[in-house]
């Protein structure tokens, strides 16, 4: 096993920020190369050269520690379940937002041990806003690269202030319509707001926002880098039984439906009851 330390999650940040670099390039660019993959979903040149340039980082930071990224062939469950632990990666998670000049699209890069995100980076390009945390060191934001680290604290939830729900503006519509009316009869009045790509999750490890229910498909390197933000943030990130959100514990790499949740304290078992069975 590596080392988690303050070292390794610096040099985990500068290989993310290394990454925002070249797809700033392509963003700024008015032909950003689109094509299609086998699964409808789009990529860019942006996609591409982030991941050569996160996995060159990898593979030089932690040689032994095997990379697995979205853009990547992925291996089979019979050779990643012998994994103790990864690298899991999403180059450009939101390449949606980001083909439409949208800057809520991100880098995100986690360190998987046992199933579990034990250290993730979450950078925001077109921002410089980097989010990053590890099992020992707490959920941190950065400004930008060299930039000082400060600690960041998912809030409690308070019944006077305004319950604020965020989610995609790009997925699963209409089955969250139908969950949220379920949690209005149980919280009241919320806030909705729509955020692209793993910022959802950072908004409420950061305490901007106290609920994210994906009611959409999403796959395991979409989450991990973001998830171990908001565990090291106070809060957690929960399927509809209750129990934590685990990676590669099956064949597949979609994850179920999930709940990001700040407030420790709150019960959300009845919110998880009315949530879709997925």
């Amino acid at each position: 096993m590596i080392e988690i330390n303050e070292a390794l999650l610096k040099s985990v940040q500068a290989i993310a920020y290394r990454a925002a670099q070249q797809i700033l390039v392509v963003y700024n660019e008015d032909d950003v190369g689109v094509t299609t993959k086998d699964d409808d979903s789009p990529l860019t040149r942006a996609d591409l050269a982030a991941h050569k340039e996160i996995v060159a980082g990898l593979t030089s930071l932690t040689p032994t520690v095997p990379v697995l990224s979205e853009e990547s062939e992925i291996p089979g469950f019979s050779l990643r379940q012998q994994w103790s632990e990864y690298w899991l990666i999403d180059p450009l998670d939101g390449t949606k937002e980001f083909i439409a000049k949208n800057p809520e699209f991100t880098v995100n890069i986690a360190l998987i041990r046992n199933g579990v995100p034990v250290l993730g980076v979450v950078q925001v390009p077109a921002t410089g806003v980097c989010y990053l945390a590890a099992e020992g060191l707490g959920a941190l934001k950065a400004q930008g690269e060299d930039k000082p680290w400060q600690s960041i604290r998912a809030r409690t939830f308070q019944p006077e202030e305004s319950f604020i729900v965020v989610a995609s503006r790009r997925h699963g519509q209409s089955e969250l319509s139908d969950f949220m009316e379920a949690v209005a009869k149980q919280i009241g009045a919320y806030e909705l707001r729509s955020v692209g790509s793993a910022l959802k999750i950072c908004l409420v490890a950061e305490g901007e926002a106290d609920f994210y229910p994906r009611v959409g498909l999403t796959s395991e390197w979409d989450t991990a880098a973001a998830q171990a933000v908001l565990e090291q943030a106070g809060g957690r990130m929960l399927v509809r039984s209750g129990s934590r959100l685990l990676y590669n514990a099956k064949d597949t790499l979609l994850n179920p439906y999930f709940y990001a949740v700040g407030d420790q304290v709150f019960d959300w078992s009845g919110l998880l009851a009315a949530a879709p069975d997925k």
